[in-house]
């Protein structure tokens, strides 16, 4: 939804009466928890981290202009800095490299979702046992 409408980034966040279709993505969210073993402030967290993960990524999409790709972008810029300081940022230089070597851009929305789900099923799983 942040994609298709990217005002919503900035009409849904801090004190306000939410709508009811943000309070039905919510309901959805915590409802899929239901049964987990999870209380209710964590299936209200839970869905918290996941649309803060999903904010973050749009906005920094949104950031990117009408060109998008921002991974691209940022990838351009510190190829850019790494020709130039390579040597002070070893790490940085060494994934830059890999990430240009496996095309592995743009994988940090998948990436992140991924590791997040991951956590929520250790725990869920943790506590069933």
């Amino acid at each position: 939804m942040f994609r298709q409408h990217p005002w919503a980034l900035d009409a849904t966040i801090g004190p306000r009466i939410p709508g009811p279709g943000e309070l039905s993505w919510l309901e959805h969210a915590i409802s899929a928890l239901d049964g987990t073993g999870l209380s209710g402030a964590e299936r209200m967290d839970a869905a918290v981290l996941l649309v803060g993960d999903v904010r973050g990524i749009t906005q920094q999409a949104r950031a990117a202009g009408p060109a998008g790709n921002p991974e691209a972008q940022l990838g351009t810029i510190l190829g850019d800095l790494r020709q130039t300081h390579g040597e002070r940022f070893p790490a940085l230089t060494g994934a830059l490299a890999s990430t240009a070597q496996s095309d592995g851009q743009d994988q940090a929305w998948e990436f992140g979702l991924q590791r997040i789900l991951d956590g929520l099923a250790a725990l869920i799983d943790m506590r069933a046992r």
